[in-house]
């Protein structure tokens, strides 16, 4: 089921997006939602050699499972 969102924008913003969706041959309903999208798939999960960055990182591996065991066993306090 398709929702309705209503957002502000200045009109600088309203232009900016307005041309970038008729680049693309897009109402901007759809363009908007593409690229936030996009945006969050992007920013949420790491791309294959950011991965492979990490888990070559022994010292990062050793905290981050720490961490997990902490987090597990109910450990320490969340922040943010």
């Amino acid at each position: 089921m398709n929702r309705v969102v209503t957002i502000r924008l200045s009109d600088d913003e309203y232009r900016k997006i307005a041309a970038a969706s008729k680049f693309d041959h897009r109402p901007i309903s759809n363009f908007m939602a593409t690229m936030t999208l996009k945006q969050i798939e992007e920013s949420s999960f790491v791309d294959a050699i950011e991965m492979v960055q990490i888990k070559s990182d022994k010292s990062l591996m050793k905290k981050l499972k720490k961490g997990h065991q902490d987090a597990k066993a109910l450990r320490g306090r969340l922040i943010g």
